[in-house]
């Protein structure tokens, strides 16, 4: 049986501040692990050009939420650090890399809470908002609501001076392709079922952080499902289902 690939990674690290520290100093841990998509994920459905790519990216997010924690910074800060990274790059169905809906359009959702002290944001279905995790952190730190969607997360967003792009941001050439596929295969109306890995990105990212201080926070990010219709969210967004930290 073929082994299943799971682009995840996890950090284990023993912080010491000093070299020289007394064996009787209690040693302060951190731990952080990122998924880039996870799943039936077979390895012969990714050349192994584009594992390295992915292997590449996912231990740039680890390193961005790795130097926060290794400096005694907040689990929070590393999952939104890491995450982002995530975001920005467009392999991932998140952010820059998000699927089209059946309307060939970009709908974002992303999640983040804090275990401390069980505060959560999240938004969905936003479409211009650059880093969807940094608009659910802002609604989780500058609002009394839980979660914002649609053009009143932008809105939200805009008045807290986050980074809004244009739609055409989000445009990939691998992504319009798929789209393409996917109505094809649906025109085609087959009596078989539809292998939908075998043409379609991995999904949601995400990660989970401990702090020095033994705080955990976790976070979610995606573009949903590829071709989905009439404004459909799914849990990823959802705190207690898609996101939990405690």
């Amino acid at each position: 049986m073929k082994h299943l690939l799971f682009l995840c990674f996890l950090l284990i690290a023993d912080n010491c501040a000093n070299a020289q520290t007394s064996m009787n100093e209690t040693k302060k841990t951190y731990a952080l692990v990122i998924h880039g998509g996870a799943g039936n994920i077979m390895p012969d459905n990714l050349p192994k050009e584009l594992q390295e790519r992915y292997k590449i990216s996912l231990e740039k997010a680890l390193a961005a939420g790795e130097q926060i924690l290794s400096s005694g910074g907040a689990a929070i800060d590393a999952v939104q650090a890491a995450i982002m990274v995530m975001e920005d790059d467009s392999l991932f169905n998140a952010g820059k890399g998000s699927v089209y809906t059946n309307e060939e359009k970009i709908e974002m959702d992303a999640s983040i809470m804090d275990g401390k002290d069980l505060n959560a944001g999240a938004v969905a279905g936003v479409t211009t908002i650059k880093n969807p995790i940094m608009g659910a952190r802002y609604v989780m730190d500058k609002s009394k609501h839980v979660m914002l969607s649609g053009k009143g997360a932008e809105h939200f967003a805009k008045d807290n001076d986050l980074e809004i792009v244009k739609p055409d941001y989000f445009e990939t050439q691998y992504n319009k392709k798929d789209i393409k596929k996917i109505k094809e295969r649906e025109g085609k109306k087959s009596s078989l079922p539809v292998d939908k890995d075998a043409y379609s990105k991995y999904g949601t990212v995400g990660a989970v952080a401990m702090d020095i201080n033994g705080n955990l926070a976790a976070g979610t990010s995606t573009g949903g499902m590829a071709n989905k219709k009439f404004g459909r969210i799914g849990d990823s967004p959802i705190i207690g289902a898609g996101t939990y930290a405690d």
